[in-house]
Formats: structure tokens, sequence, C-alpha cells
């Protein structure tokens, strides 16, 4: 086992609400932040003090993804669709309506992008021409998050029915329906290896379900003390991280499953409020987290043996 080192790094502020959303730039140190204010910002851990404005928005952004391969940012705007910032010009390349409803995650598998909305909705959109594909509507309730498995072409999405359904990304068919939690799952993620789905939920639970037992239930831990809003691995796969509305980042062995780290305001001058987005990046193995409370933490991790 591991003992975990946590400092500190930087906070970051500018945003004028609530952070809802992190992800990755082109190159290694640069990120992405965008929240309640309707600002997209481009931040480099190199120079992590200069966060630069890059898109303003009219509502809310709880979702966004970055295409490699046209190095452009999916922003997904609530009420208005998706749009595509182009990195090079920063200007709109393009925009789709999808749905009347919020966006509130975004994955890429190939030249698709897949989006799950506040009215139940599931869409897949072909990047190359920018239009929707395939939509399916497998409740009524909000879609929260997802996840994709490119080995068995599996795509998870958690809803706030309180449960998880397997789809087919290219033809969205659904395959099965788990009755996962007690509340709705907010988050989603697939093991580096592909052999776990990890979900999240309102009810502070992480369940851990065997992806080679088609889904059977691995683990369930009792993780927070609130709803937890996120998980991402560690770029090494080894560990994975969690945050939750009980305003804590904690750290966990992916092997085991067992806590090593809690990483809070009383311990690390951490968030004053619910932690809503990780971000767990190759720069230095630094984790990056986001908040309620307007400002982005930059944490260093740092794993020794005992």
């Amino acid at each position: 086992m591991s003992k975990v080192n946590v400092t500190k790094l930087h906070t970051l502020t500018g945003h004028k609400d609530c952070i809802y959303s992190l992800e990755r730039g082109k190159n290694k140190s640069e990120f992405f932040s965008a929240g309640g204010d309707g600002m997209v910002v481009l931040w480099d851990l190199n120079e992590p003090e200069n966060g630069r404005l890059i898109a303003r928005l009219p509502n809310s952004i709880y979702a966004m993804s970055y295409f490699e391969k046209a190095n452009f940012l999916i922003v997904g705007q609530n009420f208005e669709g998706i749009h595509l910032i182009g990195l090079e010009s920063r200007k709109e390349v393009g925009s789709l309506k999808i749905s009347k409803s919020a966006i509130f995650d975004i994955q890429l598998l190939g030249d698709y992008a897949y989006l799950v909305t506040g009215d139940g909705g599931l869409f897949s959109v072909d990047l190359n021409n920018l239009s929707i594909v395939k939509k399916a509507f497998a409740s009524e309730k909000s879609a929260r998050s997802i996840a994709i498995n490119p080995l068995n072409n599996d795509l998870a999405v958690g809803y706030s029915d309180h449960s998880v359904r397997i789809f087919k990304a290219d033809t969205l068919e659904l395959v099965k329906e788990i009755r996962s939690h007690k509340n709705s799952v907010f988050t989603l993620t697939y093991s580096p290896d592909y052999r776990f789905l990890l979900s999240g939920s309102r009810d502070a639970h992480i369940k851990v379900w065997d992806v080679e037992q088609d889904y059977e239930p691995s683990q369930s831990i009792v993780a927070h003390m609130y709803a937890i809003n996120n998980l991402v691995y560690s770029p090494n796969g080894k560990y994975f991280a969690s945050c939750s509305m009980d305003k804590s980042v904690k750290v966990w062995d992916a092997e085991q499953f067992k806590l090593l780290k809690v990483i809070d305001r009383a311990r690390h001058a951490g968030h004053g409020t619910s932690v809503n987005k990780l971000l767990w990046t190759s720069y230095e193995n630094q984790l990056i987290s986001a908040s309620d409370d307007r400002s982005i933490s930059i944490w260093d991790i740092d794993f020794k043996p005992n």
C-alpha cells in the first residue's frame, strides 16, 4: 500500500459562478474550465495564474469535450445544444441544436460525440458533418453521465431514476439495465483496463461492476457523506479519485478499492463548498478540482511506498 502526500500547489480564480466542467487540452499541461457563468477558460499548468478566456456563452455549461483530431472544443450549453470552439481561431466553428434540456455529459468515441440530457435523452453526433445520427430515450428522468468501453462497444449511462443502462455505441440499442443505486447516478467511469465500471451516486456510494461478468456487482463502498459528483482514474490506472458535495476529494487504491487519502478544507485548505469535477493530468501527476466556491485547486499527489 502506498503512502500519499498531498500538496496544494495553486488556487485559480476568475470564474463568477460555480464551476461544473473540466477538460483536457491539446498539450498535457493545458486544461479548460467552465460553469454557471458561461465562460470557457484555458489554463496552462506551466503558468497557472494566467487563465485565458476563449468563449463566453449566455447560459450555464455543464459539459465539455476536446476533439483532438480537429483541435476544437465541444461545449454543451444549457438549453442551446453544442457549440464547437476552434482552438486556433478561438472562434465558434459550428453549432448543433440538441435538446431544450441541459446537456450533462459529452464523451467521444472516434468521430462521434455522445451526449446525455436532462430530459432523459442519449444522442450520438457525427462530428464530421455535425448531425445527430441516433437518439434514445430510455427514461423520463435525467440522463446524467456517460462512460464508453471501446473494447466491447458498450456505452454506459447513469440516470436520475437510480439506474445505469448499457447501450451499444453504434446502434444505441439498450442491452442491459442495472438498478444500481438509491438515488441519481451522477458519474460513471470504466477502469483503464475496462474490467470494471465504477458508478457514483447522490446516495454517497461508489459501486463497482464486473464488466467481464455481465456487470455483476463487485463492490459497494460508502464513500462520502453526500452526493458523489465525479470519479476519475490516475494516469497510471493504479488509483482513482472521487469528489463530493461534502466538500472533499478522496484518493483510492484502484486494485483493492481502499481509501488512501482525504483532501478537505481542514487538512489541506481544500474547497469550502461542493466539489463538482476532477481532472487527473499526466502533467507531473497533478490533480485538478473545481467547486461551487468558484475556484479551481491544483494538487500534487505524491505516492511513496510505506
